[in-house]
């Protein structure tokens, strides 16, 4: 006789598929639509409930949490604006190809369509920046709807997944069986790369005379920065790594030449510029790291390796697609390459050439800064944070000039310690990201670098901060601008400096204190150190160190719209073309 299943409640299912799925963590904000959920939330004590402010910071916070663990973050949000507040965080992920399940409570199902009370159309909404979303008409389809979702959120290319439940779905009954696996016929994402292009693509490798290995944030995503050190190591090849990828190589190591693109090394940006090899392994040339298409990388054959085929060839023409994980491709050319190490003999003189050539471009040293001035210069700050933490500070950032920065000076050596908004530059993005990072991560120092512009767009998340003790430290770089808005009316609107200008501003260190967290504003270059190690010392509090940095420094280098790697200025007093 079959075992007897038991019988739960919509509600109820959803708290145990979380459970069964081996969710930790779930970031959310209560509502009408999604009550029922919350009162089993109530009965049970598997999955630890983070009550956010606004549901932006929920899928910030989740997103900061998936890509510090490389397991799915988890929200849930109720209908109407609850599911609106989401969009920014969701899209967010969407960019950066990190997964999420966004669970959104829906209006009851004979009510759909008839403009009710807090009804929007979140799968009609959510469709352009997601990369499936289900809307749940059964509650006898909830369970394995879950299930595809967790599935497809964190298989082939991740990304976010949105379930929309409609309440009178929640209160409903039947019997409840969890999948052990899935399997969707519409949707199979392929892991091994094509043998015969792996073949084609070694040989061009091994013949190159002035390669370059250009790597992503999919190396990261992928689990494969092992594998990419070891095919890096291999071949003695100069490797760069995007926003996204810092991390999957050790930024340390002499191979690395920087990140490159529109604030990337001088060297890294001349090096792809003329280079003969390129080897793109999980990335998907974006425009900030191709400048302009018609100039990119002119004298190379080009390898392309990414899980997700539609990104292949999409901005640039390749020589060599290969469509895989890049873990298991990295893992078949280095056997391939470790088995024909003689090869690469034939080319070490003109690769010694290459490396002296490289040597030289760096020698520029185009990260230099006014390392005697007594205002505190931005720079200075993330590399004595970086010194102090020892480099392995978990690193969150909002975006503009302090993300470059927080790119350029500190040095990641291992992957998943830079949480950024990359592809939509999310300003917010930091303070509850770094509470998501927390919250995985309790013993660890996790940092956020920010700017008074991007603080005080989710600030209410101090709230959540004290509520379940995540003691972040904030580093506000605080210019008085929206600093990366006033570097470019600065270079391309003649100094007309139309509404970046920050006139009202909170004190940070009062308002620190008013959320029961520590504040300490520091105005001369020489506490610059004693602040972050005091900072740092208060293992157990939040604080907000609040730099009063100048307010005329630049990101540089920086190659502007239209132009070529080689075409960047390095500084105000000087440009190479």
């Amino acid at each position: 006789m079959p075992e007897k299943k038991e019988i739960l409640r919509g509600a109820e299912i959803f708290c145990r598929a979380l459970k069964d799925e081996g969710v930790k963590h779930l970031f959310g904000y209560p509502g009408g639509a999604v009550l029922h959920i919350y009162d089993a939330l109530y009965k049970q004590n598997d999955v630890e409930h983070i009550l956010v402010r606004h549901e932006q910071g929920a899928t910030h916070a989740a997103d900061g949490y998936a890509r510090a663990t490389g397991k799915p973050g988890v929200v849930l949000v109720t209908s109407g604006p609850g599911a609106t507040n989401a969009i920014t965080g969701i899209a967010t992920a969407h960019m950066d190809s990190i997964p999420l399940v966004v669970f959104t409570g829906q209006v009851p199902r004979k009510m759909i369509g008839n403009d009710a009370f807090q009804e929007v159309d979140s799968i009609g909404i959510t469709r352009p920046c997601v990369k499936h979303n289900f809307l749940v008409n059964d509650v006898k389809t909830l369970a394995t709807i879950i299930k595809k979702a967790f599935y497809v959120a964190t298989s082939g290319r991740p990304g976010p997944v949105v379930v929309d439940i409609p309440k009178d779905v929640t209160a409903d009954s039947c019997e409840y069986e969890y999948p052990e696996n899935i399997n969707m016929r519409s949707y199979s994402p392929v892991i091994k790369g094509h043998s015969g292009q792996i073949k084609k693509a070694s040989k061009l490798i091994l013949s190159a005379k002035k390669p370059m290995i250009y790597s992503g944030g999919g190396v990261i995503l992928g689990e494969a920065s092992k594998e990419l050190t070891e095919f890096t190591r291999i071949l003695n090849y100069p490797i760069t790594n995007t926003l996204m990828g810092l991390g999957a190589y050790p930024a340390t190591d002499q191979q690395f030449i920087g990140m490159l693109g529109m604030h990337g090394t001088y060297e890294a940006n001349m090096a792809m510029h003329n280079c003969d090899v390129l080897v793109a392994i999980g990335a998907r040339f974006d425009d900030r790291v191709t400048g302009d298409l018609e100039k990119f990388c002119p004298y190379a054959k080009i390898i392309h390796i990414d899980v997700d085929p539609s990104s292949i060839a999409k901005n640039v023409p390749v020589d060599i697609p290969i469509v895989g994980d890049v873990k298991h491709v990295l893992k078949d050319l280095n056997k391939i390459l470790n088995s024909e190490k003689n090869k690469l003999d034939e080319n070490r003189n003109e690769l010694e050439l290459w490396w002296k050539q490289i040597r030289e471009w760096a020698s520029i040293d185009c990260l230099k800064y006014d390392r005697t001035s007594s205002i505190i210069k931005p720079q200075y700050v993330v590399e004595k944070l970086w010194e102090l933490t020892n480099g392995d500070a978990y690193i969150t950032s909002d975006v503009g000039q302090h993300q470059m920065w927080a790119a350029q000076f500190y040095k990641f050596d291992k992957p998943r310690r830079w949480i950024n908004s990359g592809g939509l530059g999310t300003m917010g993005f930091g303070l509850p990201s770094a509470m998501g990072v927390k919250l995985a991560f309790p013993n660890e120092t996790v940092a956020c670098i920010t700017g008074e512009a991007s603080l005080v767009m989710c600030i209410q998340e101090l709230s959540t901060c004290l509520q379940y003790g995540t003691p972040i430290k904030i580093i506000n770089l605080n210019n008085r601008y929206m600093g990366m808005v006033r570097q470019w009316q600065e270079f391309f609107y003649s100094g007309r400096y139309s509404h970046s200008y920050m006139e009202a501003l909170p004190d940070f260190v009062k308002m620190a204190e008013s959320y029961g967290h520590e504040g300490i504003r520091i105005e001369k270059s020489d506490d610059v150190e004693n602040a972050l190690k005091e900072a740092l010392s208060m293992k157990d509090k939040t604080v907000i160190m609040d730099f009063i940095t100048d307010q005329t420094e630049n990101v540089y280098p920086m190659i502007a719209s239209g132009k070529g790697h080689h075409e960047m200025h390095l500084s105000s007093e000087r440009e190479l073309a």
